[in-house]
């Protein structure tokens, strides 16, 4: 994957983005590309020997099926949900973005990536944010193996409740928009009792550019939409002001998953 050029950032411009955002991470990154697995984040504290305060534990949702898309239509909030992977650097540019303004999201953690940047974990509930459990690997986990799946829902959720005291609000299913059946059953055994699918998907993952990023997601947004996005690419950090400027001027506001069912 290329570089953020000029051309890019020229469309982001036009597309209403803020380049500030998006010229600061890029002058710190040498790829725009997801990273899978990246070295440990230096500038992370190491991980806390207790939670400074209890997270948020999984929630029931009365009314609500197992796998949630979405929330109430008609009402004025959106979830912003983050694959939470590849480079640290994009997501603390999102975070500060997000939270600048006022919007809070959702981000679905993998737990090899919690191991490299643990200070990650504190940093996204302290910023007001949902956090959850994306599996241990990434792997395609509706093709897996009743023990394989369980120790990939399992060992994330472990690495949750080390750093932060709670398995995370959320499940969502690894390679998969959907879980299977079975990992429906293994994620509700592990505690969380519904499965956060989407009903918006950037397809930021596979680099098309910051305007592009944007016209999905305002092409596909409403009322109730839970927007599927991903930490570890430039076109996410460069689209999200433009997101938030047209939602603001729709009247939808940001907010957790939590809230938007609430």
């Amino acid at each position: 994957m290329g570089r953020v050029t000029t051309t890019d950032r020229r469309g982001v411009l036009r597309a209403g983005a803020g380049l500030a955002v998006a010229g600061a991470f890029a002058a710190g990154c040498a790829r725009t590309g997801a990273v899978a697995h990246s070295a440990p984040d230096a500038t992370s504290p190491p991980p806390p020997t207790g939670p400074a305060r209890p997270a948020p534990s999984p929630r029931r949702f009365p009314g609500q099926p197992v796998q949630v898309d979405h929330g109430p239509r008609g009402r004025p909030r959106v979830a912003l949900t983050f694959h939470g992977n590849g480079d640290p650097a994009t997501a603390r540019a999102l975070l500060a973005e997000a939270e600048r303004r006022g919007a809070r999201v959702t981000v679905l953690a993998v737990g090899t990536w919690l191991d490299a940047h643990p200070g990650m974990a504190r940093r996204i509930l302290d910023g007001g944010h949902d956090l959850g459990n994306h599996t241990m690997r990434h792997l395609d986990i509706n093709t897996m193996s009743e023990a394989d799946a369980t120790r990939e829902i399992e060992d994330c959720a472990a690495r949750l409740k080390r750093l932060t005291g709670s398995v995370g609000t959320w499940f969502r299913p690894s390679r998969a928009a959907r879980a299977s059946p079975l990992v429906e059953t293994l994620a509700r055994r592990a505690g969380y009792p519904h499965v956060l699918s989407y009903d918006v998907d950037s397809l930021d993952f596979t680099s098309p550019g910051a305007p592009a990023v944007t016209r999905t997601v305002l092409d596909a947004v409403r009322g109730g939409s839970v927007v599927s996005l991903h930490f570890g690419y430039a076109d996410t950090v460069a689209a999200l002001p433009a997101v938030l400027d047209e939602l603001d001027r729709r009247g939808l506001r940001a907010v957790t998953t939590t809230e938007l069912l609430s």
